[in-house]
């Protein structure tokens, strides 16, 4: 069986494709290039170098969120594109769940985090080596969280290249209970979206229309235009 991987949710592209449970091939990268401009590329070539015809794939896994709504909306998008073109089912696994799957060999707790702006994360706590969530993926404000780790007194593994921009204030809170992750597993891989993916059940593939990233707050745009809709009620 042969699986295509993509993972946008953030600034990091990963593509890859794995057969019959063996990596042929895997790209990571994190530079700052739009992902509408160099997904679909990375995926031709790929697909090229180990010369594997779209139409060769049976299955596709994509990071479903959370993350940049960009990124996440353009990764699902073009998997839903492929999945509905070749009539390939589709599988969605959470981008929290793939960047701490790196960390699976860590015994202990593992804290995924994504930089949700304004001081806010997209987080959850998994369970090394089972990676069974803990703490579900959600949207918090950095403080918020920090509280209630604390209250685990338990060491816990973060992971994430942004957790550099909170790590001041992790081991503030939380002192010795705080590890950092090497950077060399800061990056969310798409061979471990596509072994996320085979753990769960393949969908029919009528079910692509329905399938819809996983955001875990709404956006701004839409935020900013619910509070106009009270004021006015209000007026």
């Amino acid at each position: 069986m042969i699986w295509l991987g993509i993972e946008t949710a953030n600034t990091p592209l990963s593509i890859a494709v794995v057969k019959d449970g063996k990596v042929v091939a895997e790209m990571v990268q994190n530079i700052k290039l739009t992902h509408s401009a160099g997904a679909m590329p990375a995926i031709e070539e790929i697909l090229a170098r180990i010369d594997v015809k779209p139409n060769d794939l049976d299955a596709i896994a994509v990071s479903e969120g959370p993350g940049s709504y960009t990124g996440v909306r353009i990764g699902v998008t073009l998997a839903k594109t492929l999945a509905w073109t070749l009539q390939k089912p589709l599988v969605g696994v959470s981008s929290l769940k793939t960047l701490a799957a790196n960390a699976t060999l860590y015994n202990g707790l593992i804290c995924p985090i994504f930089d949700a702006r304004r001081g806010n994360v997209y987080t959850a706590v998994y369970q090394g080596e089972t990676l069974e969530a803990l703490v579900e993926d959600h949207h918090a404000h950095i403080d918020d969280l920090l509280v209630r780790l604390k209250a685990l007194e338990q060491p816990i593994l973060f992971v994430g290249t942004d957790v550099d921009i909170f790590w001041e204030n992790i081991v503030q809170i939380l002192g010795d209970h705080a590890v950092r992750a090497p950077f060399s597993i800061d990056l969310p891989r798409a061979t471990e979206v596509i072994h996320l993916a085979t753990k769960m059940e393949l969908p029919s593939v009528e079910a692509t229309h329905h399938f819809v990233p996983q955001y875990k707050r709404i956006a701004e745009a839409e935020a900013n235009w619910l509070k106009e809709q009270k004021e006015k009620e209000h007026e």
